[in-house]
């Protein structure tokens, strides 16, 4: 049991790393180690831990779509450079941008939601000030809500370790 708890701290840790990083299902790995070690302890060892987990999994989703609209919003985007922030995240996560040097896929989704809130507000608004400042607005309202949901999920895999140490068959 002991191994099963440090590989779910592993998945739970690469779970903190995937709630900042865009495009890895963050908060779910660690939802999903949490009901593993559920599974293979009794709901009632994790019953707290699990239901902060899934509160913050709905925050964290929340928290993404409002970071994204308040920044869109405030940087004065229109729902063209919004939807062009989205298929600009998807051309960026899926290769479609043209071959990057360095980074690759990663780099494509900060620069695919850029590009296309520009382009996006530039086809609406046809002022490239405007797409300029929203595209950067949509970028960083984004980077803060990844960044709200990373503390989010540190703070949900501190509060599993705290509530299930020592882990069994640690002898402390």
């Amino acid at each position: 049991m002991t191994i099963l708890y440090w590989v779910l701290i592993a998945v739970m840790i690469l779970g903190v790393i995937g709630a900042v990083v865009p495009g890895v299902p963050g908060s779910s790995l660690i939802l999903g180690s949490i009901i593993i070690w559920a599974i293979a302890q009794g709901f009632g060892t994790v019953g707290w831990a699990l239901g902060v987990a899934i509160v913050v999994l709905l925050l964290s989703v929340s928290i993404d779509l409002l970071a994204t609209y308040f920044g869109a919003k405030r940087g004065g985007a229109s729902k063209w450079g919004q939807i062009g922030a989205i298929v600009g995240f998807f051309f960026g996560f899926l290769g479609l941008l043209p071959a990057l040097p360095i980074g690759g896929p990663l780099l494509g989704i900060f620069l695919g939601p850029l590009l296309g809130a520009i382009i996006g507000e530039y086809l609406y608004r046809r002022d490239i000030n405007i797409a300029v400042k929203a595209g950067i607005a949509v970028v960083v309202s984004s980077v803060i809500g990844n960044l709200i949901q990373g503390v989010l999920a540190l703070a949900v895999v501190i509060f599993f370790v705290a509530t299930t140490w020592p882990p069994p068959g640690l002898g402390l």
